[in-house]
């Protein structure tokens, strides 16, 4: 089906409904890992990039998974004309949900959600931030109980493995692909002291303005 959705329209539809700037800079995540691996795969690159954009669309709004995300996601996503296959991914990234991962971007997107916020943290509290990162460090702070302790790490390495890749070939995989934004998805200092802010302008990944001043 043809994406009639375009990703200036996801990106208005996401801050409707994201105000949390960690929450959007996670989105962005997953959208880029999720083009790398499209690429990877010789897939459609704007619909898993945008199948990673709006994968969290409603948690802020409904962080309850017992009665709320992703269900009105779900909704939502519809009722906007989104392609079936990329409603179904959004589904299938929630286990509670029941829905099986069976397409290679429905596994894709299991892979890197949980990842990405992973590394993500990583990159916080390294002075290089995303530059340099290395799976072996990346494994060293998953042996770290305390860290990032929501995450599971059984889900990270599940992940890799439904996809049927190594595990520290898809950490350097989403790595590189992080990496690649990281002006837009590590937050920028402010003047003096003050506390760590992102950039809020609405940054396009995979195309050339991406990464523009």
């Amino acid at each position: 089906m043809a994406l009639m959705n375009s990703r200036e329209e996801a990106w208005t539809l996401l801050c409707q409904w994201t105000e949390s700037d960690s929450l959007r800079r996670h989105m962005l995540a997953v959208e880029a890992a999720m083009r790398a691996y499209a690429a990877r795969f010789d897939a459609d690159v704007e619909l898993w990039g945008l199948t990673g954009l709006l994968h969290d669309l409603d948690y802020e709004r409904y962080p309850d998974l017992a009665d709320g995300h992703p269900r009105y996601a779900l909704r939502e996503l519809e009722a906007q004309g989104y392609p079936p296959e990329l409603v179904r991914a959004v589904a299938s990234h929630a286990d509670f949900l029941g829905v099986a991962r069976e397409s290679p971007m429905e596994k894709a997107l299991f892979a890197v959600d949980e990842l990405s916020g992973f590394i993500l943290a990583c990159a916080y509290v390294r002075p290089e931030g995303l530059v340099g990162m290395t799976p072996k460090s990346v494994k060293k702070k998953m042996k770290a109980p305390s860290f990032a302790a929501a995450v599971s790490r059984d889900d990270l390495r599940q992940g890799a493995e439904e996809l049927g890749v190594d595990f520290d070939e898809h950490v350097a995989t989403v790595i590189a692909a992080l990496a690649e934004h990281r002006d837009v998805l590590l937050p920028a200092p402010t003047p003096a002291s003050g506390p760590l802010r992102p950039q809020r302008q609405p940054p396009l990944l995979g195309h050339p303005k991406a990464n523009r001043g």
